[in-house]
């Protein structure tokens, strides 16, 4: 999620990038995060030695954080991303962890490739994504176009070559990164809000088609995440309102959640990680809210 509700169109000029590894300067503190907001060591217990996981916009933010809790849990993950630097940084990140990580250079725009790269996977981790803030009337066709191709029809497809071998061995794990935008519609954001709830629809419709194959599909729905991609949000919603941008954190990002910090990106890992894992064999066609409170107004 990258947006407030309550916000004015920013000015960016193209679309963020499905994942990015270079980060902005650190966020101003607005609050410090509780001792126990993120947990290390991992609370859930998670074995998938053996199993192959697949994790896109793997170079940064959560598809980084989700990479690596697979990988402590002795996946072999095939991380994808278009940013072969962040790739790169994220296989360092990885070394000596229980599992591995393969890094796949791959632009989401090319589904077929995407279908293939599914095959063989395991555990399905669908977390790329981008964002452009305008009013409808402003929005450029092919970016809407570009949202959803990213975040929605390749996540079909990825499913889609995935399925097979998952029902073949009777055990799968699709987990979609939505947002709490996938619940819930704010101004300005028509391809992300869009592109987010046909993400639930695909998602709980798997979850009915795979339950006779022993295959789970679920989405988890952060709000505010810890990312470069809301880093950005931050520049860019301070020069439409003209405020600094921790005003923009607190008065604007943070305005509607009842918990007034952003959310780590391993917060959002370990329930990807609980998700997995056997404890959660009969949760299916679920939305997991960690908005911090937000959807309870």
């Amino acid at each position: 999620m990258t947006t407030p509700p309550a916000a004015v169109p920013g000015p960016p000029a193209t679309p963020a990038p499905h994942s990015t590894s270079a980060p902005r300067p650190a966020l101003v503190p607005h609050a410090a995060p509780a001792p126990h907001a993120v947990p290390a060591p991992y609370a859930v217990p998670l074995d998938l030695g053996g199993r192959t996981a697949l994790v896109t916009g793997a170079a940064g933010g959560i598809g980084r954080a989700c990479a690596l809790r697979l990988a402590s849990a002795g996946a072999k993950v095939r991380a994808v991303d278009r940013d072969a630097a962040g790739l790169d940084a994220l296989v360092e990140r990885a070394a000596g962890l229980p599992g591995t990580v393969e890094p796949r250079i791959l632009d989401l725009t090319d589904l077929d490739a995407a279908e293939l790269v599914a095959a063989g996977t395991d555990v399905l981790v669908n977390n790329a994504g981008l964002q452009l803030v305008r009013p409808i009337e402003e929005f450029p066709p092919d970016v809407f176009h570009t949202v959803l191709t990213v975040m929605l029809e390749a996540p079909f497809r990825l499913i889609r070559g995935a399925l097979p071998h998952m029902y073949g061995q009777g055990w799968g794990r699709i987990v979609n990164v939505s947002s709490v935008h996938g619940l819930r519609a704010s101004p300005f954001k028509s391809a992300y809000v869009a592109a987010k709830h046909g993400l639930e629809g695909l998602s709980k419709t798997a979850a009915l088609e795979g339950a006779p194959h022993g295959v789970t599909s679920n989405c988890v729905n952060p709000g505010y995440v810890r990312t470069p991609l809301v880093e950005q949000q931050l520049a860019d919603q301070a020069a439409a309102h003209g405020i600094p941008e921790e005003r923009v954190l607190t008065e604007v990002l943070l305005r509607d959640s009842a918990i007034k910090r952003l959310i780590e990106p391993e917060e959002v890992a370990e329930t990807v990680a609980y998700l997995c894992g056997p404890q959660a064999r009969s949760v299916t066609g679920t939305s997991q809210l960690l908005d911090g409170g937000w959807s309870a107004h």
